[in-house]
């Protein structure tokens, strides 16, 4: 069974249309990447499952009520998200913050419980973030603090994560860390995972599935191997690229192809994980 469906859904911004006529289904416990260039809608389309954005077009489903009969307290928690990253204006705590994912399941006027602290505890241990829990978020890495993101998420007791480019200002270590961790969780806990990614490389290695936007529709979908390739990624991204597998998990890997060529030939960047 589904536990996303959208159906043709269209969004604008005054008379700007970002999204156009985008039609598919998630099933529960997948890993569903969505990528394209900036300007694509991949943001406004999470931002359109997360119940942030109302679409002015189509209709949207979680677990097969549609969204327009979801209270924004319930849809809260069922759907958790992931940003970028939290500018923290006042110097909360790690445990305070992860305590902030147990607002959805607290009546008005209702402080946190034993149970709440349990929780909270427990979702720190799953992301290696207990040590910290007295610490100034504000005195903590990117990679770490990314991680108490995700323990604030999983707090909430979600059964869907959305992941808006978490790894957007962090190395390739944290990078992997960070997909690591997502998809134990993604296994382990069933969690049905949207993640909104640059990094073509990371999406091939880790998703069940992948959504290519173009100009607010969907260009293609469905397996790595089906959307990355040459072809797609060329017209998508108008730059030039050639795909080849990965030699340790034959996964299909996007290497970058300079349009300036070196007294040796054509340049070409493969790292870990090209970002386009």
């Amino acid at each position: 069974m589904s536990i996303i469906k959208l159906e043709q859904i269209g969004f604008k911004y005054n008379e700007h249309q970002v999204l156009k006529n985008v039609s598919f289904e998630v099933k529960r416990g997948e890993f569903l990447g969505i990528l394209g260039p900036n300007g694509s809608g991949k943001t406004t389309l999470l931002n359109v499952i997360d119940g942030i954005l109302i679409p002015q077009e189509g209709e949207l489903w979680i677990n097969g009520t549609s969204c327009n009969k979801l209270k924004r307290e319930n849809l809260a928690k069922i759907i958790a998200v992931v940003p970028q990253e939290s500018l923290m204006l006042f110097p909360f705590t790690v445990q305070e913050i992860v305590l902030m994912g147990r607002a959805p399941h607290l009546g008005k006027w209702r402080f946190e419980g034993e149970t709440d602290f349990k929780i909270a505890h427990q979702a720190m241990e799953m992301t290696d973030t207990l040590s910290l829990m007295n610490r100034s978020m504000n005195a903590l890495s990117a990679g770490e603090r990314q991680r108490v993101l995700i323990a604030r998420a999983l707090a909430q007791q979600p059964q869907i994560m959305l992941l808006d480019e978490p790894t957007a200002f962090l190395d390739i270590k944290h990078q992997i860390d960070f997909f690591d961790l997502i998809k134990t969780l993604n296994k382990n806990q069933t969690l049905t995972v949207i993640g909104v990614t640059h990094d073509i490389n990371l999406a091939s290695l880790y998703c069940d599935r992948i959504i290519l936007l173009r100009d607010g529709h969907i260009h293609c979908m469905g397996s790595p191997e089906e959307v990355i390739a040459e072809s797609h990624i060329r017209e998508v991204y108008e730059t030039n690229v050639t795909v080849d597998r990965n030699p340790v998990t034959g996964q299909p890997r996007v290497t970058l192809l300079s349009s300036h060529p070196s007294e040796g030939g054509s340049r070409s960047h493969s790292g870990a994980a090209p970002q386009l």
